[in-house]
């Protein structure tokens, strides 16, 4: 948490606009748990993880519309178990995450 702290202390001193992605529930096997952060900045740099590594290119993606409408969201992404080891991902089950400008 103090990486995020000190990334968006940074970002926003030299005015950059940031949204915060936050695991608001997950079911089946996920890597991380309800609570995990993850700040992203209007420039599309990163702090922190969701999901370690699944989900966050789509996160950020989301992060920086929030950030340009001011639109808080609440989004799922989801995988089978069997259909996660099909495609490579060690990870299967299903996640939401709030996502808000900050």
């Amino acid at each position: 948490m103090q990486e995020i702290l000190d990334a968006l202390e940074q970002w926003r001193a030299r005015g950059d606009q940031v949204a915060l992605a936050t695991v608001t529930w997950t079911s089946g096997s996920t890597p991380r748990a309800v609570g995990a952060k993850m700040a992203v900045n209007a420039r599309g740099e990163f702090v922190g993880s969701v999901s370690g590594g699944c989900v966050e290119g789509a996160v950020i993606d989301e992060a920086r519309h929030v950030i340009k409408s001011g639109k808080p969201t609440l989004v799922s992404y989801g995988i089978s178990d069997d259909m996660a080891w099909d495609v490579g991902l060690a990870c299967g089950g299903s996640i939401q995450v709030f996502i808000e400008k900050i």
